[in-house]
Order: structure tokens, then C-alpha cells, then sequence
């Protein structure tokens, strides 16, 4: 597993996307999603419910940030403090050491826990809308 997410980092180091920071946060924390255990059940409610949020406020498929309110909604659902505890341990994990980008991006999330909790939700709900 952490040589195939190796690779993944090293795209996204030679990526754009450093010029998109909250892309890239959002990245990352869709690559760590498996190592944040959520029932089935309780992720396919809050999303449900986030993509309402979403609907009700114009275009469900336009751009969505971490601040908008259905991402917020989202981490709120979800939220708890060993969900968060894993989140942070995740992100701490990755082989990024030698990736400046990646590496900056690793250590803002790190920095600023609620930010990375947002881009792990604004990461499921982009699950979603990939789906539809």
C-alpha cells in the first residue's frame, strides 16, 4: 500500500495542484480515507444529507470548497475525536518527506486540524459526487 501511495504523492508533486492548496489538501485526504473507519451506514446518511445541503443551495455538481456548507455539514456529522486522532496520525504517515509540495501541504493539515478535518469531508463528499 504505501508504494502505491508513494506514487500517487509523486504525482501530485509534479502536479498543479501546489498552486491549489485546498485541491490538494483535499487530495491527500482522500488518499488516507481507508484509514478512517466509518460505518457504511453512517457515511451513506451524513452524505445524503450533505448532498440535500448542496441541492437546496443551486447546482449540486458546481465546485465546492471546504467552507461551503455542505462540506461543512458533513464534518460536522462525522466528527469525532478518534476519527480525527486517525486523521491526523494518517497524514503524519505519508512518505512525503522529500516532496516539498506535498510535504507543505501535509504540515498545513497537520497544522491546522480543523482544516484538515474539512478536506477529509469535502473528500467524501467528492466520493459522491463522482458518483452521480
Amino acid at each position: 500500500m504505501i508504494a502505491g501511495i508513494r506514487a500517487r504523492l509523486e504525482e501530485l508533486e509534479g502536479s498543479e495542484l501546489d498552486a491549489r492548496p485546498s485541491e490538494l489538501h483535499v487530495v491527500l485526504c482522500w488518499l488516507v480515507q481507508g484509514e478512517i473507519p466509518i460505518d457504511d451506514g453512517e457515511l451513506n446518511a451524513a452524505r445524503r444529507r450533505a448532498m440535500f445541503v448542496l441541492a437546496a443551495g443551486g447546482d449540486p455538481h458546481r465546485d465546492v470548497g471546504v467552507d461551503s456548507i455542505a462540506a461543512e455539514r458533513l464534518a460536522d456529522e462525522l466528527d469525532t475525536p478518534e476519527r480525527r486522532a486517525l486523521l491526523a496520525s494518517s497524514l503524519e504517515e505519508l512518505p512525503a518527506d522529500d516532496l516539498p509540495s506535498v510535504a507543505a501541504a501535509v504540515e498545513a493539515l497537520r497544522a491546522d486540524p480543523e482544516l484538515a478535518w474539512r478536506s477529509f469531508a469535502l473528500s467524501l463528499l467528492a466520493d459522491e459526487l463522482a458518483d452521480e
